[in-house]
């Protein structure tokens, strides 16, 4: 006789029962750290997504790490969590500001124009600048991207926004 977890079915059914046990919030934190509250959306208004995150297939593959969110230059730009500006400036075309937040996090925002400076530390929900235009993103728009242990995220699962996955049946009824 097989040991069980040998048999396909048996692993097939393995695997699923850890993935519908994940919650979002604990694919967010990651493993042995505590639970973090849900981030502020970091623009007023309706949430737009004008460009997903694309994790790059390797390290140094196509991708989009980071999301570009709906917004009109000029407007607000808020920190979604507590912080300390790391870096203010700007690369190549675009004004950049970075945050580094609790549990290994990092945001970047860009274009976005600030007058704080590295060391300031912000509260979530504190204006942290305004958007600006320059960069990659689309006008109208604001990147944001989240590292963590210097690793690319989708910034979505901090906000609450990923869907968890729902398998569907593969093959016509026979």
């Amino acid at each position: 006789m097989r040991p069980l977890l040998r048999s396909p079915i048996a692993l097939v059914v393995a695997v699923l029962l850890c993935l519908v046990s994940a919650t979002p919030d604990a694919l967010a934190v990651g493993e042995g750290t505590t639970a973090m509250p849900r981030w502020r959306w970091p623009i007023a208004g309706p949430r737009v997504i004008v460009e997903p995150f694309r994790a790059p297939a390797h390290a140094y593959g196509a991708g989009h790490r980071g999301v570009d969110l709906g917004a009109a230059a000029g407007a607000s730009v808020v920190a979604p969590a507590d912080g300390t500006v790391a870096f203010r400036g700007r690369v190549v075309d675009r004004p950049l500001l970075t945050i580094e937040h609790a549990g290994g996090l990092v945001t970047t925002f860009e274009p976005v124009r600030s007058s704080l400076e590295p060391g300031d530390v912000v509260a979530s929900g504190q204006e942290i600048g305004i958007v600006d235009v320059g960069g990659h993103t689309p006008s109208a728009a604001l990147h944001l991207g989240v590292r963590r242990e210097g690793e690319y995220i989708n910034p979505m699962l901090l906000f609450g926004e990923v869907p968890r996955a729902v398998l569907l049946p593969c093959c016509g009824r026979g």
